[in-house]
């Protein structure tokens, strides 16, 4: 008997962790994967709406899927109605009698399915399979009494549609990425209030050029990339005593710093009290971006070239594109230099330590 996994959700937004778990639970069962997107989820509120959702699932199946990968509207079209799992089941029991059923869920959900409807009759009818997730533990009275197997896959990934939502992943398809900034869903939201449209179109730029640079170079930081790309300039807009006052309790060893620095270090700021960031390399990245620094990281250097060379600044920099494309350190240099002859040019001098320790590091001048 062939077998079929049935995979439900809000799916808001797809992201690759469900792609590579319908994957995994696929080889594992040998099974082919309908993905059913709930119109109007039970126990949750989406952001995006139905059809929003309905079109990231496609794009990211398009892009990310397998043949054996498909999508039933099933519950997607019951938008009047209450829906409960074992509906579902029931129906998909009658239209292919002849496969059998599992259905892949959560490890909370896993926990909790004594408590679904008629859990009894679902079991007879699909046997549920969960992946484990860091820091849920398994409950298994529940997990032995219904038979519930374990994907014992670790490759899907630390991420959920809640933390892309809030901008503390973007391990996402990239038409589910480009998707959501064409229509400005989810953390574009906070990010317009933060920064001025055309300062927002640079961030976008600036976070793709970013990302495609670490992918190129095989640097496994291509979703960090991102992220500290869309959110370098984040501190812009913060102006005067604001600043003045940020600067004095956060960074006050760079408060004499030329105001035009400020907002790297303000960027740092913001992006871990309004997004939470809290890793490392991304900040750092953020707050390095305009001066840069000596022994910065191989994102630091990304970043900084990506802001510099980003294709909206109005100048031909498809040369030091190129030059990143290919090795991200030597592109780096070339982007340094090409930008200290550009300010010598302007008549601009060097006005802070750590723009003059990053060029006599890389560039050896003195």
């Amino acid at each position: 008997m062939e077998a079929l996994l049935l995979y439900g959700g809000s799916f808001d937004p797809v992201h690759n962790g469900h792609l590579r778990m319908a994957r995994a639970a696929s080889m594992k069962l040998n099974a082919d994967v309908i993905f059913i997107p709930a119109s109007i989820p039970r126990w949750k509120n989406p952001v995006a709406t139905p059809k929003q959702r309905l079109d990231m699932l496609k794009i990211a199946l398009k892009e990310g899927g397998t043949p054996s990968f498909s999508i039933d509207l099933y519950e997607f079209n019951r938008h009047d109605q209450v829906n409960y799992t074992i509906d579902t089941v029931e129906y998909f029991a009658k239209k292919y009698p002849k496969r059998k059923l599992y259905i892949l869920i959560g490890a909370d959900q896993a926990n909790q399915f004594n408590e679904w409807k008629n859990p009894d009759r679902l079991r007879q009818l699909a046997t549920p399979i969960y992946c484990p997730r860091p820091g849920v533990t398994p409950n298994d009275a529940v997990l032995q009494k219904y038979g519930i197997l374990r994907l014992d896959y670790l490759e899907s990934g630390e991420v959920s549609s809640t933390d892309i939502r809030n901008l503390r992943n973007s391990d996402l398809p990239f038409g589910v990425r480009k998707y959501i900034e064409d229509h400005r869903l989810y953390y574009f939201q906070q990010l317009a209030k933060l920064l001025s449209p055309h300062r927002l179109i640079h961030s976008i730029s600036v976070a793709n050029l970013a990302y495609s640079i670490a992918l190129r170079n095989k640097n496994p930081s291509c979703q960090k990339a991102y992220l500290a790309g869309l959110l370098h300039d984040i501190g812009k807009n913060v102006k005067g005593q604001e600043a003045a006052a940020i600067m004095g309790q956060h960074y006050p060893q760079f408060a004499s710093y030329p105001e035009w620095t400020f907002h790297q270090f303000i960027g740092e700021y913001l992006a871990q009290k309004v997004f939470g960031i809290t890793d490392s390399e991304i900040l750092t990245a953020i707050n390095r971006h305009a001066t840069g620094d000596v022994h910065m990281a191989p994102l630091a250097k990304i970043i900084y070239s990506s802001d510099k060379i980003e294709p909206g600044r109005g100048y031909d920099s498809s040369s030091l594109i190129k030059a990143c494309y290919k090795n991200y350190y030597a592109g780096f240099l070339a982007v340094l230099s090409a930008n200290m002859e550009y300010l010598g040019q302007k008549g601009y001098k060097i006005d802070n330590q750590l723009t003059q320790d990053c060029v006599d590091l890389y560039l050896g001048e003195e």
